[in-house]
C-alpha cells in the first residue's frame, strides 16, 4: 500500500473509533484507535523508505517506528509511548475478555487523533527517498 492509502485507512479507523466510543463499544474503540495509529506508523515508515525495517509483527512495527521517528525526535516521545499504550489497551480489550473502561477508551481515541495528526504532518515533511 502507498503512504496515502495507509493514511486513508488510518483516517477511516480513527472515524470508526470515534463512532464506537460514542456508541459505548469501548473495546471496539480501542481496537480501531490502535489500528489508526498502526496504519499511520506504517505510512510514516513507507514514506521514509524504511518499511524494510518492519518485522512481521506488531511489536516489530512499533520498534521500527520508534527507532526511525521517536529516537530521532521527529515525533514526540509521548506519542511513541501512546502507540505502545494503545497497543496494550487493544490487546487487553481483544484478548482478555475484560471490558475497557470508558475513560481509557476515550484516552486511546484522543491519543490516536493526536498521533494520526502528527503523522499526517510528518508524511508531508519527510523527504521521499
Amino acid at each position: 500500500m502507498t503512504p496515502a492509502e495507509l493514511m486513508d485507512k488510518a483516517s477511516r479507523a480513527l472515524a470508526s473509533a470515534r463512532l464506537l466510543l460514542d456508541a459505548g463499544d469501548t473495546d471496539g474503540a480501542c481496537n480501531r484507535a490502535y489500528y489508526a495509529m498502526f496504519d499511520a506508523a506504517r505510512a510514516a515508515l513507507a514514506v521514509a523508505d524504511d518499511e524494510g525495517m518492519i518485522a512481521k509483527t506488531h511489536s516489530g512495527l512499533i520498534s521500527a517506528f520508534s527507532l526511525r521517528f521517536v529516537k530521532t525526535a521527529e515525533i514526540p516521545v509521548e506519542l511513541g509511548k501512546a502507540l505502545n499504550a494503545v497497543s496494550e489497551l487493544r490487546q487487553a480489550g481483544d484478548y482478555t475478555g475484560l471490558t475497557m473502561p470508558k475513560d481509557k477508551a476515550a484516552w486511546a481515541v484522543t491519543r490516536a487523533e493526536a498521533f494520526v495528526a502528527a503523522i499526517e504532518q510528518l508524511v508531508k515533511n519527510v523527504p521521499h527517498k
